[in-house]
């Protein structure tokens, strides 16, 4: 008799977990530990004035105070055709969750930076054959025109970087019970990388010069807003902004010739993602 009780007991306990775990099973998006995830995403940058020091066997000048902006394609299919996906202004991270709330990645942030054309700024310094580029005002301030230089990092200006996030679910603030069918998270973090830009630039009168070179560092801190659908998709809305330091940008096809330049950048980024358990 006592053998068929706890049979009994054993059997409706066993009954009663089963059904408490059917009724409120985990949800898969309650933990992060393990998981990959990637995103790919377009942004808008914004960038705060610099000074370019260009120096070479026979001239070395400072230009102050130059202004730049990026070179956007807006929403474009190029973002997604594998011929001219490095086109548009792009991000790409992959990383993985050391435990429920933070995460390390790498990623590589294609960003452009364009110098505003034939806008007048002051300089020091000196250069061959000052005056004939149609450069020189009679203030003293140099005209930035073709002749005299055009200077981008548009294939791109490339940070690639690594960052350390924190990711936070709050679907509770919204009232929102089910999250594995839709959950929101608060991100934020820390990047630090290197510069790999492919700088255009043509400098008095030189050949314009196009090439990838490894030319500073920069370091970074964003935060975001990511939407996760159905355990797997998210959708993520992040503003990130950064110090960039180029000390060894390549400007002509000569070893000696080369610029450095520092400033802060601001990008507006939005991306889709995946975030899986292999």
């Amino acid at each position: 008799m006592k053998t068929k009780l706890l049979s009994f007991l054993l059997l409706a306990i066993s009954a009663n977990i089963y059904a408490q775990e059917t009724v409120n099973p985990e949800k898969y998006t309650s933990h992060n530990k393990g998981k990959f995830y990637f995103f790919w995403g377009g942004n808008r940058e914004s960038f705060s004035k610099s000074d370019i020091h260009f120096t070479g066997d026979n001239y070395d000048f400072t230009l102050y105070d130059v202004t730049a902006h990026d070179k956007s394609k807006g929403w474009h299919i190029d973002y997604f055709n594998p011929t001219r996906i490095t086109i548009p202004q792009t991000n790409l991270r992959i990383g993985y969750f050391i435990n429920d709330h933070y995460n390390i990645s790498i990623g590589v942030d294609h960003m452009k930076y364009v110098m505003f054309q034939d806008r007048a700024v002051d300089y020091t310094g000196y250069y061959p054959n000052e005056g004939t580029y149609g450069e020189v005002l009679p203030n003293g301030q140099i005209l930035l025109t073709e002749d005299f230089l055009t200077y981008e990092h548009t294939d791109g200006l490339n940070y690639i970087n690594t960052e350390f996030c924190r990711v936070d679910d709050i679907s509770k603030w919204f009232n929102l019970p089910n999250t594995d069918k839709f959950q929101i998270n608060l991100t934020e973090g820390l990047g630090a990388g290197f510069l790999y830009p492919k700088t255009n630039a043509k400098l008095l009168g030189n050949e314009r010069h196009d090439d990838f070179h490894i030319s500073g560092y920069g370091v970074s801190a964003k935060a975001g807003l990511n939407f996760t659908f159905f355990k797997h998709f998210f959708l993520q809305a992040e503003i990130k902004g950064g110090y960039i330091d180029m000390n060894d940008i390549r400007t002509t096809k000569n070893n000696s010739d080369k610029a450095s330049q520092h400033f802060l950048f601001l990008q507006r980024i939005i991306a889709f993602g995946g975030i899986f358990k292999i």
